[in-house]
């Protein structure tokens, strides 16, 4: 993610915490919290409570410090279970023998003990789900845990509690990339002390995948926007495109263009049923953002000719009505996504295959 000064002003501006302020009227409403140290330990999977220094000498207890510590959800400082557990299988019969009354065990005991406590951010986190409808989803300063939403119960990013957000949270790559970010010493001081934050952003469970598409601004000009969701079909995008596109132009024209600093980026947007463009998300130019359904090789090259021959207003107006649109026009055309991929164990069929002794490559 680190690259030269402008480089890093760019992707600091693709932050939600920043561009948030200047399009709120513009986008989905988004509450903020500032992450404190120790969650953000918990998040890396490290101990939340920084260890102190080693002294000269170094046991056993020492290394066992020094091991990452097993993935706990936080404790929730109600006391209640943060994912409640139905009791299922267990024999009503049993219940009536009190020789094996259901009790907590001596381990389950310690783990709960052992459990990090985050009282503040949670009381936080639960009163801005609760002020966005009771339900929201979670994002950092740049990504959201989109990787990671198998985990969930429902398949999807929809977060009701703390406990929720957490398992999100620690449970995705896309947020450990994140957390990964440490601003160059030379970053401009235009901007605030670097921190992260945690963003909230209200749910909406109407919202329909094919509407949300990827723009992309090369010198401060739409030159591209694909569609977002590209590992499915969606024949009524086919019907639309044509009424889609002069919205997403006007949008980027009158809001995106004049408000954003940047010169290369891309933006997410939707377009609600009555014709209305969102803005969901800003990304730096290349860095870690998917080019969906162009490549980057390409979008460099329509920029590289646009900026040899010069733009004067005649053509600019030209350009606009011919910025390219790509859908998935076919289901041929779908690309992969995790929902169709295998496990990379699956490749491995030659000789010596640890598939072997189950018997699994005799079949193919």
């Amino acid at each position: 993610m680190q690259g030269g000064k402008e480089d890093e002003e760019e992707v600091l501006r693709c932050q939600i915490n920043e561009w948030y302020p200047m399009f709120k009227p513009h986008t989905i409403r988004t509450l903020f919290h500032p992450l404190p140290d120790p969650f953000v330990r918990y998040l890396l999977g490290l101990n939340p409570v920084s260890p102190a220094p080693h002294a000269d000498s170094h046991s056993d207890d020492d290394d066992d410090d020094d091991a990452p510590p097993p993935f706990l959800l936080p404790r929730p400082a109600s006391g209640r279970d943060p994912l409640p557990r139905p009791a299922v299988g267990i024999d009503p019969t049993s219940l009536l023998d009190c020789s094996s009354q259901l009790s907590v065990s001596d381990e389950d005991e310690a783990e709960a003990d052992s459990a990090p406590s985050f009282p503040e951010l949670e009381a936080a986190v639960e009163r801005s789900i609760a002020a966005l409808g009771g339900a929201a989803f979670p994002k950092l300063n740049w990504s959201a845990p989109k990787d990671a939403a198998w985990i969930s119960t429902d398949g999807t990013l929809r977060c009701s509690s703390f406990a929720d957000v957490a398992l999100l949270l620690h449970s995705s790559d896309s947020i450990a990339h994140d957390l990964s970010y440490r601003p160059l010493p030379s970053s401009s001081s235009s901007f605030p002390p670097f921190t992260f934050y945690l963003s909230l952003r209200k749910w909406y469970p109407s919202l329909r995948p094919e509407m949300e598409f990827r723009c992309f601004a090369r010198c401060c000009r739409l030159i591209a926007i694909s569609q977002r969701e590209v590992t499915n079909f969606y024949p009524a995008l086919l019907h639309r495109r044509h009424h889609i596109l002069p919205l997403i132009q006007a949008f980027f024209s009158e809001v995106v263009g004049p408000t954003f600093e940047s010169q290369n980026y891309t933006f997410d947007v939707y377009v609600t049923s009555d014709g209305r463009v969102k803005l969901i998300d800003f990304n730096p130019w290349r860095a870690f953002t998917l080019p969906l359904l162009f490549t980057w090789e390409e979008l460099e090259e329509w920029a590289f000719n646009s900026e040899e021959e010069g733009v004067d207003k005649e053509q600019e107006e030209e350009e606009a009505r011919l910025v390219e649109f790509r859908i998935v026009e076919s289901q041929c055309g779908v690309r992969p996504g995790l929902k169709t991929a295998v496990p990379y164990d699956y490749l491995d069929t030659g000789e010596g295959s640890g598939w072997i002794p189950y018997g699994y490559l005799t079949r193919l």
